[in-house]
Parts: C-alpha cells; structure tokens; sequence
C-alpha cells in the first residue's frame, strides 16, 4: 500500500481546529504562542497550505484541550454519533443517555 502525501489537514479538521481557536478568543497569534509557532504558520495550517509534522499536530489541538484518537473505520459513525449528542448538549441542559426520555405525560 502507497502512503498517502497530504498537501494540507483534511478541511473538516482544519475548520475543528479554527473553531475552536475561536471558541477561546484566541488569535492565530495568541494561539501560535502557545503552541511556540509563529502567527504565519498557524494561518498557513488552518489554510491547508502546509501539513504540520504530527507533534505539532498534537500540541495544537492538546492547547484547545482535545485529543487525536486512532478509531476503527468500522465506529467512525458511532463515535461521530457520539460527539454529535454531546455538543447538542453543550446548552448545559442534562443529556439522556436513552433515545428519548422526556415525559409525555
């Protein structure tokens, strides 16, 4: 199997990675200091202009307080499902762990 070059992050994970920059109110400067990268470089990643090396990689997105995670293609659509719910919640309202628990009555 060839290896697969990417010329820049996948667009999904670019847009992840500058929403939640913003979601702190961070600018690629303030964000870039505290990753040790200057401005420019943050600009050219979310751009998709360059491919971070994967230690960079890691220190962006552990900044923002996520983590990259090796998932079986196989639950993909499960742990996308997962995430989905979770930010529906991000209103502070309590999430049923069941499809539907509200009271019809």
């Amino acid at each position: 199997m060839k290896p697969i070059r990417l010329k820049g992050l996948p667009r999904d994970m670019r847009e992840a990675l500058k929403e939640a920059r913003r979601a702190r109110k961070w600018s690629q400067d303030a964000f870039g200091r505290k990753v040790e990268l200057p401005q420019a470089h943050v600009s050219a990643i979310e751009a998709g202009k360059i491919v971070p090396r994967f230690d960079t990689l890691l220190d962006l997105v552990r900044a923002l307080d996520f983590d990259l995670m090796m998932v079986p293609r196989s639950l993909v659509p499960a742990v996308q499902a997962l995430i989905r719910d979770q930010q529906r919640g991000e209103d502070g309202e309590e999430q049923s762990l069941y499809a539907d628990a509200r009271d019809d009555a």
